[in-house]
């Protein structure tokens, strides 16, 4: 006959010994079900100490909505998975560190696929959409770059003489001017007539001349 010392010891020991004995379905069997629902790019949140009861049958995996999969074990168990999906996307990056103020040529620039979730902005696509621009600030190698981060090439410079030109009923007026500061194609910039002395506003046209309003 067993003391009550003893049966008790054996009665608290027995959940610990069937719990132990209990077969849990794998963790990562789980998120590759999960993943195989949306093509298998992408990331399915789940708690390494999840604990399902094991599976005689392959897991079902049926994505529920844009960012959560159903995944059961059929005639068993029904989970939900959050799940974030992978996107690629080609995007412009630096080949190499610039510094700011510097025009990038051809041989700074490169493509490569990124996570379409994970980048912020607009990025650029094409690299001939970054070449001849002028970096806003300094940038490492591998930086993803946006149109935030350039800048038109500045043709008029505080300073320079530049032509100011005036077209009024087919007539076309040019005077000398002087640039009151930086400016690029399309850009308004201030300028003083060296004639009269006026500061007048004109827009920059490609060829360097200021169009300004009579």
């Amino acid at each position: 006959m067993l003391r009550p010392r003893r049966f008790l010891a054996l009665l608290l020991a027995w959940p610990v010994a069937w719990a132990s004995a209990t077969a849990y379905q794998p963790v990562d069997s789980i998120r590759e079900a999960a993943l195989a629902a949306v093509g298998g790019e992408g990331e399915a949140s789940l708690d390494p100490a999840l604990r399902m009861p094991a599976c005689a049958a392959p897991l079902q995996g049926r994505q529920s909505t844009a960012s959560t999969v159903e995944v059961s074990c059929p005639g068993g168990w029904r989970l939900y998975v959050p799940v974030r999906q992978r996107r690629s996307q080609q995007v412009v990056v630096l080949a190499r560190g610039v510094s700011a103020g510097e025009t990038l040529a051809a041989d700074a620039l490169s493509t490569a696929q990124r996570d379409a979730s994970r980048l912020a902005g607009t990025p650029l696509s094409d690299p001939a959409q970054a070449v001849g621009q002028v970096a806003r600030r300094a940038m490492v190698a591998g930086t993803v770059l946006g149109a935030g981060d350039l800048a038109a090439p500045r043709i008029v410079r505080r300073g320079d003489r530049v032509a100011l030109v005036s077209r009024r009923g087919g007539v076309e007026v040019r005077v000398a001017g002087r640039a009151l500061g930086d400016a690029a194609v399309d850009e308004r910039v201030s300028v003083e007539n060296l004639s009269s002395r006026r500061i007048l506003q004109g827009r920059v046209a490609p060829g360097g001349d200021v169009l300004v309003t009579p």
